[in-house]
């Protein structure tokens, strides 16, 4: 297949200033160096990450600004950089995996790229979170492996499956062995990655799933795709959750927001030799210690997810086991939809599409 006729300039939402909205941008189309691969961008998945990306880690993390956003992406291979070329065919579709590493450390070579040594001394960072992401027309890879085939999967629905999905997969891999069923998993959080990760809990174990959010429109989403129980997110929840659960708690935690006040509730829902699992970037700050959390808590802080688990989610949509709830947006309005976000107006996951 012929290489498709390739413009100039391209539109990019972008990250100027830390603390500042992004903005609609018109720049130039990157060319792939060796090694890389340019891709269309056919859809691009936005995070409650990117908000944080502009509110704090910009600055903190000294990103090299302006920076296009967008770390979930899908797009079509159109060119690529010498060495690569017969890795990859024009006109395919892929996902992009977003925790890249270095490929040759320990962590890396059993699979843990989103936990590798030696990224941040290297200057290895992931699309959207560091270096240009997908929130535009163009975006370059920078290798081969971190595509992965969609396999006729419509890309706007499949986009989440890079972080929305991958994300509570990989969590859940690590909690998945106590939840039996006789077993209760709390879900803080009904966004992005909580809607997926109640139905992953829901078909991959037995357990019973109690899920907590701010919002009732949240709350009735959690219902639709599978919740036991739907509570407000509040201190009184404390000690509704542990009625139902015979005054002993849950034997796992899953929080999606991260938040101070989410962090706060959930070592007190947590049951003895429970998992905490504290997913989301919202700032909030675990206190651990003896008698602080519950005897043999077990406090885990995931990152993302592997590779072999992004085949896995892939594979688990395409067998329709669960549903994602997309809220499509061209790529012109991205600056509205993170506003939108920001303000827990978005049901499920919002996707520009270039």
């Amino acid at each position: 297949m012929a290489k498709e006729p390739i413009l100039s300039t391209m539109k990019a939402i972008q990250l100027i200033r830390p603390g500042e909205w992004p903005e609609l941008r018109e720049v130039p189309i990157p060319s792939p160096s060796s090694g890389q691969i340019l891709l269309k961008i056919t859809a691009a998945g936005l995070c409650h990450s990117d908000i944080a990306v502009m509110e704090h880690y910009a600055a903190a993390m000294n990103y090299k600004l302006p920076q296009t956003l967008g770390h979930e992406c899908a797009g079509t291979v159109v060119d690529a950089g010498d060495g690569v070329r017969h890795l990859v065919t024009l006109g395919e579709e892929v996902l992009v995996y977003g925790p890249w590493g270095c490929g040759r450390c320990r962590q890396c070579a059993e699979g843990y790229e989103n936990y590798c040594y030696n990224a941040a001394a290297r200057g290895i960072v992931p699309p959207g979170l560091g270096r240009d992401g997908g929130a535009a027309e163009y975006m370059l890879v920078d290798r081969a492996r971190y595509l992965v085939p969609l396999d006729g999967l419509d890309p706007i629905k499949a986009v989440p499956l890079t972080d929305a999905a991958l994300t509570p997969y990989h969590a859940l891999q690590h909690s998945r062995h106590k939840l039996d069923a006789n077993s209760y998993a709390v879900v803080f959080g009904v966004g992005g990655l909580g809607h997926i990760a109640i139905q992953l809990i829901k078909h991959l174990t037995p357990a019973r799933v109690i899920a907590l959010d701010v919002s009732q429109k949240h709350l009735d989403l959690a219902t639709t795709v599978g919740a036991d129980y739907a509570l407000k997110s509040d201190p009184e929840a404390v000690a509704a959750v542990k009625d139902l659960t015979h005054g002993q708690g849950a034997e796992v935690v899953f929080d999606f927001a991260g938040v101070q006040a989410s962090i706060d509730l959930g070592a007190q829902m947590t049951k003895v030799r429970g998992d905490w699992n504290i997913v989301g970037i919202g700032g909030g700050r675990a206190t651990v210690g003896f008698g602080v959390v519950p005897y043999e808590c077990n406090v885990f802080s995931p990152y993302w997810g592997t590779r072999g688990e992004l085949y896995d989610v892939v594979a688990l949509a395409r067998r329709g086991v669960f549903e994602l709830h997309v809220e499509e947006y061209p790529l012109d309005e991205g600056e509205n939809v993170y506003k939108r976000l920001h303000a827990g107006e978005v049901l499920g996951r919002a996707v520009l599409k270039p």
